[in-house]
């Protein structure tokens, strides 16, 4: 055996090492069971994630690196970064739908400190900045009302079409609405081939029958819903919405 090779082959020796070290002491960090948002009813039947739960770890001072990579900031990724390298889960996480995500980022926030989130909010009578804290524990989730099949798809039928479709996923990018309604229709009629969903949406699907479809599938979609009721200045409440962004991870 050659020198080189020797050492090619030492080396490898020493990176399987290293992973098999890393992992080891990865497992070794708590991990807790997520409920999703959407309750595993948008992933097809023999998915991981059909059961409606995910695992997750706890965060460390480690993934502080994430929270505070100036590349990830300006290109708006940091929460995506995160959240996936929290994931236990045999599943990757762009393959997750997006209206799971929110939860997903509120629970490692609340599994990272707590569920108490201090926040300025703008009292709507006053005008002044309060200071007020949000028990995250509290923020609630719509439900997804309607029933998939054995696919994790839905139907919808109107005026003599009927469509398949499933929620977007987080790797979906898109900068239309025809790219979206694309993304996701899986079938039209009998039809599961792409370019024929794709002349379906070009030239067939009228604007009214496609506004009808998009809300459809907007009243349907579950979200958690990140507004809050806030004590006001003068003892009174009042709702509020509240920001999701990479401060919300440093409390």
């Amino acid at each position: 055996m050659s020198k080189m090779t020797e050492q090619y082959s030492n080396q490898n020796l020493i990176n399987l090492a290293k992973q098999q070290y890393e992992q080891k002491q990865a497992n070794t960090v708590p991990t807790e069971i997520i409920k999703l948002t959407s309750n595993g009813n948008v992933y097809p039947e023999n998915h991981i994630l059909r059961s409606g739960k995910i695992e997750m770890r706890y965060m460390t001072a480690y993934d502080e690196d994430i929270l505070t990579n100036p590349s990830y900031i300006n290109e708006g990724v940091v929460l995506n970064k995160l959240i996936d390298a929290l994931i236990v889960s045999d599943v990757k996480f762009e393959d997750l739908a997006m209206i799971d995500k929110d939860g997903l980022i509120l629970s490692a926030r609340i599994l990272s400190y707590g569920t108490e989130y201090p926040v300025d909010i703008t009292d709507p009578k006053s005008k002044k900045i309060l200071k007020r804290t949000i028990d995250l524990s509290k923020i609630k989730h719509s439900k997804l009302e309607i029933v998939s099949d054995e696919n994790g798809e839905f139907s919808y039928s109107s005026n003599d079409i009927t469509l398949k479709w499933i929620f977007p996923k987080i790797k979906d990018e898109f900068d239309s609405i025809s790219k979206f309604l694309s993304l996701i229709i899986t079938q039209v009629n009998d039809s599961r081939e792409q370019s024929e969903i794709d002349d379906f949406i070009r030239y067939k699907f009228f604007i009214t029958d496609s506004k009808k479809f998009q809300n459809y599938v907007i009243d349907n979609t579950p979200t958690t819903l990140m507004e809050y009721e806030f004590e006001g200045e003068d003892g009174g409440t009042f709702k509020a919405g509240f920001p999701i962004g990479p401060d919300f991870f440093w409390p």
